[in-house]
């Protein structure tokens, strides 16, 4: 079973039925899966903040839901992440792609990688960080914690991570 293959099971295992997608290279094998599964509701979303909106929607009308994004995006998030999802204590797994560590080619996702994980810090949000294939078997454990405790938690997989996709 591919990573790909191994988070949409654990998605699915997890009952979730809604997920958003922002476009990611890093992502595109993963929401690939998603956008084929047929009991995961998929709709694309053009901005992370309005995806997490549709997320708070979906778990407001009795579904679990997710949201697939880019770590660029953080900061555009916070108010929706504060005011919305953590306020009304909505669990949502946060699948991120964790761009601007070593071999980056893109110079302004380095400035953004600098902030993630302070942000997340400083938001009180749950973060792991998958950095190798093997990492992939926590998801399962992450899923089941925030749905549980109902809160926000972000998952940052970077370039080292998706070599094994």
């Amino acid at each position: 079973m591919s990573i790909n293959q191994k988070i949409v099971a654990d998605l699915i295992n997890n009952k979730i039925e809604f997920v958003t997608t922002v476009p990611c290279k890093q992502l595109a094998g993963v929401i690939d899966e998603i956008d084929a599964a047929k009991s995961i509701y998929h709709i694309p979303s053009n901005k992370e903040d309005e995806g997490m909106g549709l997320c708070a929607g979906a778990y407001m009308g009795g579904k679990r839901s997710a949201i697939i994004m880019q770590n660029t995006a953080i900061g555009v998030t916070i108010n929706t992440l504060v005011t919305l999802i953590q306020y009304y204590n909505i669990p949502l797994p946060m699948l991120i792609s964790y761009r601007g560590e070593l071999g980056e080619p893109v110079a302004c996702q380095v400035e953004m990688a600098v902030h993630t994980k302070a942000l997340l810090a400083q938001l009180n949000i749950p973060t792991y960080h998958f950095h190798h294939p093997d990492d992939v078997h926590e998801l399962d454990s992450i899923l089941k914690y925030s749905f549980m405790g109902k809160k926000p938690v972000a998952i940052l997989t970077d370039a080292s991570f998706w070599q094994g996709a």
